[in-house]
């Protein structure tokens, strides 16, 4: 099955319908060269050979490069669900969403890298709920922001 990739004025459109339904906040591009070599790079299988592989840069990219000037959190979500429905999850997209909500927080926040953001995104799509050993990882991980 071949994949269908995203391209730089869908992720600018993404973007500005994410921040639009969301609740507002600056529209402004601030590196799109940086988010159109990650949606470029995504492509190369050599790098990234399996779909969750394409999928986990594509959200911790979007997450941490600072592409636009408000909004990066959210439009890492956006893009993996954008990503998802394209290449036909529908039946896993809600959950991502859900899931990454929570998630997306930590990876700012430099508390998930990126090999354990793939664990959760294989998790969220390949298992029913996470499974007790990676709940236990995520609470360890992000437990110093949810219990100050």
């Amino acid at each position: 099955m071949s994949i269908v990739y995203i391209n730089i004025d869908q992720a600018i459109e993404t973007h500005r319908l994410t921040v639009q339904v969301s609740g507002g906040g600056l529209l402004s591009v601030i590196d799109a060269g940086k988010l159109e070599s990650v949606l470029a790079h995504i492509q190369n299988d050599d790098y990234y050979p399996s779909f969750v592989d394409k999928l986990t840069h594509l959200v911790f990219s979007a997450n941490k490069f600072h592409c636009f000037s408000d909004g990066n959190k959210r439009i890492s979500i956006s893009l993996g669900a954008q990503f998802l429905l394209l290449n036909g999850y529908v039946f896993i997209t809600s959950r991502f969403i859900q899931e990454m909500e929570n998630i997306s927080y930590h990876v700012a926040a430099g508390k998930i890298d990126k090999d354990f953001l793939k664990e959760i995104i294989t998790s969220i799509i390949y298992e029913p709920g996470y499974p007790e050993d990676l709940k236990l990882k995520i609470y360890d991980a992000i437990k110093d922001d949810v219990n100050p």
